[in-house]
């Protein structure tokens, strides 16, 4: 053994051979799938967590599963006689894959996530919530996966590599392929015997990437994408039937208590972006982040919940919107929002709140109207106006890259809120607390100083979470002034995680934990945000600890706005019923109670945060049924959306919404509005109406030292949306 080693060595992997090698077609693949598998085993182990393996045999699996494919791939250009096509198929090839897996490392970095074909296909028109431009997560270690391109490229420009003119031997080409697929299947067999029917169960993304790698989980994901489409065309009525008896049998009562309290009143839904619900009631350096916003939490003319979880996908900020409009789960891969919204067939709030008690309705948003394809959504929802970024003066220092700043956002707002009919029902969008969490120092308050954990992201962080504290106050104190405040209730939730899994362990300074003991647990944790239902009048509020999430926020509303919610397909639960179902069911089929934890198969005891190696068989049996109710929960919604059930649907007093009803344009809103008002005359509910007709924005009283500036030629709000990380 000794003997051969050595001689293994002086022949073949001594430097000196390198060169040699190199200069030959066979010598030429075999370094360039080498390096490829090398830079997949970097991405696993540097960026992926070592994708969570647990025994052996997955180690083993996780360091094969890129050669298989690799060698099957790479060895298509060993067919080609020509050597300047030859070489330049296997480094075009190469190119191509190194780009794959590179830009799942920087997606990985922000969405604990991998790329499906729908992100990639979506690339610019979905996806809010990306890192901005300049924000992406680089690593020290980032040159490794193109270093060895620059190399190669250059050893061929100073021709110290020569292209090799003898074509292989005629069998060879076949053989390495063989060997590929040999080494493929062998890779998925044992991936089988370690996680059985892992292609038909389709497991979360992460179990595919780890037993059969980046390259083939992108084709099955492709496949995957291409069958939905079909699927989708041969959907039935009948589909439906299994859907309702599902929503029948899981139906949470409402709670006499509480049903009605809001009835009548306006709603205004503040989408807190990127909010956690750790930043609630924390102190930084003595000081409160947040504490208008604390304030409200504790009222007692407010519900408030702290086991709020945000139960977002891919589709972050859009997966939060379609939940809590339409009480249905986004999907397992991308954005339903741009995926299916298009032609997407919903029973959203605004379309239910304005058949059943005549509500108004709009959205204010400070980004780009095209943004997570609103203007086509929110059309198909029933939203009679929608006040986007287009509406605004967003030049100069008034914008962030993502959009109008939340101080000038809520003040601006205001000329067209105060000519909406009440009731309406408001959703306002709010930007400056976004990644990459950057104010500028004229807006930050100079008496508030953040914190010091050795992560800029995260300090800024706490930075933009005051300035949005500062926000609302401003904007409770108009609702006040202006007489809106006693007739609205305010709903406040964060739509998605701030602080990504890879920035969670600086928080633990900041939290009391030991950033070495952080574990999955405490990034499951993490997914917690805020829900607050403030009524103005209630006396009887306080702090709920249900745990529930983002799907359960439409029947819950609609109950305290006295209108039942058993005609509708909703998979929420009221949390406030006292049937509520404490299982919250997160879009990659992980799951938390009060008691447990299912996080990337893995079991968890959530009270003690310890980590459950070997459960009981009760334990077990348990855990099973809970995975089995979350697994339907999110089959039954997805089997909903992806074929479109809804058009073949409509529940009593409710009419199927006509999009082509609706212009969002600037021009035709001022003057719907306008018109509106006038021909109501003295019956307009209108705010303006009730003040005679005078503005209100005189009321509005912001701190924001921008709301002074004029209006200038350029802007930092970038056309491009969350996963455009080009600096242009």
């Amino acid at each position: 053994m000794k003997n051969f080693l050595k001689k293994f060595w002086h022949q073949t992997l001594a430097p000196k051979n390198w060169l040699a090698q190199l200069n030959t077609r066979l010598g030429f693949f075999t370094w360039l799938v080498v390096l490829f598998t090398l830079k997949a085993i970097l991405a696993y182990g540097a960026d992926f967590d070592w994708l969570h393996v647990s025994d052996p045999l997955q180690v083993i699996l996780m360091l094969l599963n890129p050669i298989g494919f690799t060698m099957i791939l790479f060895s298509l250009a060993l067919f080609i006689k020509p050597k300047q096509i030859y070489y330049g198929a296997l480094l075009l090839i190469d190119t191509a894959m190194t780009t794959l897996l590179y830009l799942n490392v920087i997606y990985f970095r922000e969405f604990s996530d991998f790329m499906s074909i729908n992100t990639m296909l979506g690339y610019n028109t979905v996806n809010q919530g990306g890192k901005a431009a300049g924000a992406i997560s680089f690593g020290i270690h980032d040159f490794l996966f193109w270093i060895d391109l620059v190399i190669l490229i250059g050893l061929m420009i100073i021709r110290k590599i020569k292209f090799d003119q003898r074509p292989l031997k005629r069998w060879q080409p076949f053989k390495l392929f063989t060997i590929g697929v040999f080494v493929l299947v062998a890779n998925m067999f044992f991936a089988d015997v370690d996680r059985p029917q892992l292609l038909t169960r389709q497991f979360d993304r992460e179990y595919m990437v780890k037993y059969l790698g980046i390259g083939p989980f992108t084709i099955y994901d492709a496949i995957n994408t291409y069958q939905t489409s079909q699927v989708r065309k041969s959907a039935t009525p009948s589909e439906l039937t299994a859907v309702q008896k599902y929503i029948k049998k899981n139906y949470a009562a409402i709670n006499p208590e509480f049903y009605g309290k809001a009835k009548g009143k306006n709603v205004i839904v503040i989408h807190l972006e990127s909010f956690q619900q750790m930043s609630l009631d924390l102190k930084i350096n003595g000081q409160e982040v947040t504490p208008f916003l604390n304030s409200l939490y504790h009222s007692k003319s407010s519900v408030s919940f702290d086991n709020f979880f945000n139960e977002v996908g891919q589709g972050k900020t859009s997966d939060a919107e379609n939940m809590l409009e339409t009480s249905t789960f986004g999907l397992s891969q991308g954005s339903l929002f741009s995926k299916l919204g298009d032609d997407q067939t919903f029973q959203a709030m605004p379309a239910i709140l304005n058949q059943r008690a005549g509500y108004s309705s709009a959205v204010f948003h400070g980004n780009l109207g095209t943004f997570w394809n609103r203007s086509t959504v929110y059309k198909h929802m029933g939203y009679q106006n929608w006040i986007s970024g287009d509406y605004f003066d967003v030049t100069g220092k008034k914008a962030t890259s993502w959009g109008l700043k939340d101080k000038l956002l809520f003040q601006n707002s205001i000329p067209y809120l105060e000519r909406l009919q009440q009731p309406f029902y408001a959703k306002y969008l709010t930007v400056t607390n976004h990644t990459p969490y950057t104010l500028d120092a004229q807006d930050q308050d100079p008496n508030f100083q953040t914190s010091n954990t050795g992560s800029t992201l995260v300090d800024n962080y706490f930075i933009t979470n005051h300035y949005l504290d500062q926000s609302v106050k401003e904007f409770f104190n108009y609702l006040k002034k202006s007489g809106l405040y006693d007739n609205t209730a305010v709903v406040l939730y964060g739509d998605h995680y701030g602080i990504s899994n890879t920035d969670a362990p600086y928080l633990a300074s900041v939290l009391g934990k030991n950033e070495s003991n952080w574990n999955d647990l405490d990034n499951a944790n993490l997914q917690r945000v805020p829900l607050i239902v403030h009524i103005p009048g209630m006396t009887n509020g306080y702090i709920d600890h249900t745990y529930g999430g983002e799907i359960d926020v439409a029947p819950t509303l609609e109950h305290l706005l006295g209108i039942s919610t058993k005609r509708y397909i909703q998979f929420g639960q009221d949390l406030l019923s006292k049937q509520h179902v404490q299982i919250v069911a997160f879009r990659n089929k992980d799951w938390i109670t009060p008691e447990y934890a299912s996080l990337s198969g893995r079991i968890w005891n959530t009270k003690t945060n310890q980590l459950i190696e070997y459960p009981d068989k009760k334990l077990q049996a348990k855990v099973n049924k809970i995975q089995s109710y979350v697994n339907k929960k999110l089959d039954m919604s997805d089997n909903l959306n992806q074929k479109n059930l809804l058009r073949f649907y409509t529940p009593k007093d409710f009419k199927a919404v006509d999009p082509s009803k609706y212009d969002y344009s600037k021009d035709s809103t001022v003057k719907r509005l306008k018109k509106i008002n006038q021909e109501l005359g003295t019956k307009s509910t209108s705010l303006l109406s009730k003040n005679g007709n005078q503005s209100t924005l005189s009321d509005y009283i912001t701190d924001a030292p921008e709301s002074r500036d004029k209006a200038t030629d350029t802007t930092r709000l970038l056309p491009r949306n969350a996963d455009d990380w080009s600096g242009n």
